[in-house]
């Protein structure tokens, strides 16, 4: 049997959090991020290929097995399993999986087996596919990646899928939501370096007098701002606009814009103060009350793993109180099934 949590998230789930292995990522808008996932040593494609048939074979599925198996797998080793169950098989992995596997759990699984710049293009496809748009996946995804990571999903969404991500982005979102998604997905911010006070100066006064000094707001100054400069100016930015009217850039955010437009740029402020406070705050909130978003717990936790997901339990502990890892497994709810 498939061991479940009160959440209803798999505990297996946790373990891509409540590791003792950490992986070591790239220094980043100077924070060293580290994920929580690393190779397993001694690993042997083959015969996590031949595990994985095993527990798909005959009657019933051994879920326990593949789900314990591949959580304790790097993505990249994922990959190997994939092409030698290819070659061991003549069958595709990730087809047998989802033939055998249904609801969550089977979401979980193709989390886990995508590539991870596959995922972000498969999520944000999906978000866009069909009859309403998901702007919270877009917002979060397109406002939380780095301009390389964005021209990586930008290329394999077209690959994969035959279209343009901007365009399907132009087509689903207007106004200047629009406006602001395409202009992250441009993926031209300025790259880190000496920084110009002079030019924070200005942009910080131009940030006042498009808000808290104007009648109404002048949005596209806002979006130019924030989707253009370098990280380490914003943040310079943001710590003289304080100076300047006394107001944190969120406060005058909340005031001078709504909807979905105002959720897009609180997040691109939060990502640019710092990605894993962002995922920490999104994870913590897609928890927090009577339900559980388990497609968003799933979609960072998955995606983060091997990046900064060690750093998002960091700061989910010192803001929240709780570790992530308490948060997903004790939740007192009704317990789940992925099955249902």
């Amino acid at each position: 049997m498939l061991r479940v949590g009160p959440s209803g998230l798999c505990t297996e789930l946790v373990l891509l959090i409540h590791t003792s292995h950490f992986k070591w990522g790239y220094r980043s808008y100077q924070m060293v991020l580290k994920g929580t996932v690393t190779d397993f040593l001694g690993f042997d494609e083959r015969a996590d290929a031949e595990a994985l048939r095993k527990a798909m074979k005959g009657l019933g599925t051994d879920e326990e097995s593949i789900l314990t198996l591949l959580t304790s797998r790097s993505n990249a080793q994922r990959q190997e399993i994939a092409v030698a169950f290819k070659t061991l098989f003549g069958r595709d992995l990730l087809d047998d999986l989802k033939s055998e596997l249904t609801g969550k759990f089977e979401k979980l699984i193709v989390a886990l087996m995508k590539p991870s710049r596959l995922y972000d293009a498969y999520e944000l496809k999906h978000a866009l596919k069909g009859a309403g748009t998901n702007e919270k996946v877009l917002t979060e995804i397109i406002a939380s990646r780095t301009p390389a990571e964005l021209r990586a999903i930008k290329q394999v969404y077209e690959e994969e899928y035959g279209s343009n991500l901007e365009d399907d982005v132009v087509g689903d979102t207007s106004g200047f939501y629009q406006r602001m998604l395409v202009v992250l997905l441009q993926a031209n911010r300025d790259p880190d370096g000496r920084i110009d006070e002079a030019q924070v100066e200005q942009d910080a006064q131009a940030l006042f007098r498009a808000g808290e000094l104007k009648w109404g707001t002048d949005e596209e100054k806002f979006i130019t701002i924030f989707g253009t400069r370098s990280v380490s100016h914003l943040r310079r930015v943001f710590d003289k606009y304080m100076t300047i009217s006394g107001f944190q850039i969120e406060e005058t955010i909340d005031r001078e814009t709504s909807g979905n437009l105002e959720q897009l740029l609180l997040a691109v402020v939060k990502s640019i103060r710092s990605i894993p406070a962002y995922l920490a705050e999104t994870l913590y909130y897609a928890m927090k009350g009577a339900g559980t978003d388990d497609h968003t717990v799933i979609r960072i936790v998955v995606s983060r793993s091997e990046i900064d997901l060690f750093n998002i339990r960091k700061e989910f502990r010192k803001n929240f109180a709780t570790s992530l890892y308490s948060m997903i497994k004790f939740r007192k709810e009704p317990i789940r099934s992925y099955r249902e």
